[in-house]
């Protein structure tokens, strides 16, 4: 986790992680987990687990592919993620052209619009605060983050995200102190329903082991973004002596993100009960954490509001990398400005429709970056092998 003073990059490793962690811990982990809950009973905790443990493998070998076939560009900042892999590694220009694409066209909806909305909701429903004021705050905070362009979101992200998991998971385990006898029955449940399903009970309609699988895993890599090709766009930007020592790095982020995070929402909701009564999404979080009063909606409320304003922060870069390389470094200016603007337009408007379209363009994305991940393996395992199992982790690029 040391910087890597003489590798080349513009940010530390550290900050690479935090940064890419700013962007896959939002919605995801705590209203994701919920609806998750809700459609594939408590059984969908555990998918959604291992979803997480086999998807570090799937974040590592991005990241290593990013910084072996990330580039300098004119202004001396580097570029990477899965269009220049795909560029440059496979000889695919057109499927980099179309990730690239995909990638500045999803990040509006699920890295802004989503997220700027779902605390507007959220604050207006606790506070009874207008979505228009809180859409403001988050526009202004945002402008005057990425502006200053990567090295400004790494700075706040190292300081940030740090600061809102480790507060958040505490705030869980306070939680389920609070409820300790029940923890027990809440892990048994979680288990043996993983693989039996869930019988109808309460207000909860029931769900067999195949929905418990369909939604912990989507769910789970919705939360994670492994395999999304999102994560590695901003590893490439660290400073990093070879693609091995950022990738391992990087893949600790998906460990964090819903092995930890997801994991301690996913025992909360399961842990109150509130998800047999029928409730779904936010409303069922929302309830699962105001069982415990005090602690549980000021737990609720500022993971929230952490979650998402970080999300917006990292998913920016994500947008306007894609956009530069489809455009030029011309277009990172206006792109920033538009993103500013896209975060009031979205903390104020009734946006359904942005999730399904974000959905799709999603899994758009995530098609040509998996299609790098099988044909390159032997350059993953390649790399593996010298600086890893070689032992020469310690050293440089070129050497």
């Amino acid at each position: 986790m040391r910087r890597d003073k003489e590798g080349k990059g513009d940010i530390s490793q550290f900050g690479a992680l935090t940064t890419a962690l700013a962007a896959t811990i939002g919605t995801g982990n705590i209203v994701g987990v919920s609806t998750a809950v809700a459609a594939g009973g408590p059984g969908a905790v555990l998918w959604m687990w291992l979803t997480g443990v086999f998807g570090i493998a799937t974040k590592y070998s991005e990241a290593l592919l990013s910084v072996k076939y990330r580039v300098k560009m004119p202004d001396g900042l580097m570029a990477g993620g899965p269009m220049y892999v795909l560029e440059r590694g496979l000889k695919m220009k057109w499927l980099a052209v179309l990730f690239a694409a995909f990638t500045s066209v999803t990040a509006f909806g699920i890295g802004n619009m989503v997220q700027a909305n779902s605390i507007s909701v959220l604050v207006n429903e606790s506070f009874q605060i207008p979505m228009w004021i809180t859409g403001l705050i988050l526009t202004i905070l945002t402008a005057v983050v990425i502006i200053g362009g990567i090295k400004s979101i790494a700075k706040v992200c190292e300081g940030l995200v740090p600061f809102m998991a480790i507060t958040y998971v505490i705030g869980c385990l306070i939680i389920l102190g609070m409820n300790i006898e029940g923890i027990p029955d809440t892990v048994s449940l979680i288990f043996n329903s993983a693989f039996t399903g869930q019988a109808a009970m309460g207000g909860f309609l029931g769900a067999g082991m195949k929905e418990a699988i369909r939604f912990g895993i989507a769910r789970g890599l919705f939360s994670n973004e492994s395999g999304l090709g999102s994560a590695p766009i901003v590893a490439a930007a660290a400073q990093t002596k070879n693609p091995v020592r950022q990738a391992l790095v990087s893949s600790t982020g998906t460990f964090w993100d819903t092995v930890v995070v997801c994991a301690m929402t996913g025992l909360v909701v399961v842990n109150s009960g509130e998800w047999m009564k029928g409730l779904s999404g936010a409303a069922l979080t929302k309830q699962a954490f105001s069982d415990f009063h005090i602690v549980g909606p000021i737990v609720l409320t500022l993971g929230l509001l952490t979650f998402v304003f970080s999300t917006i922060l990292g998913w920016s870069y994500y947008g306007e990398k894609a956009a530069e390389y489809l455009f030029g470094n011309k277009v990172i200016k206006p792109y920033r400005y538009l993103w500013v603007m896209f975060v009031m337009i979205g903390s104020v408007l009734s946006i359904n429709a942005v999730w399904t379209f974000a959905d799709i363009t999603n899994a758009l994305m995530a098609l040509p970056n998996l299609v790098s991940l099988i044909f390159l393996s032997g350059v993953i395992v390649n790399e593996t092998k010298k600086y890893l199992w070689g032992g020469k982790l310690e050293q440089g690029d070129d050497e």
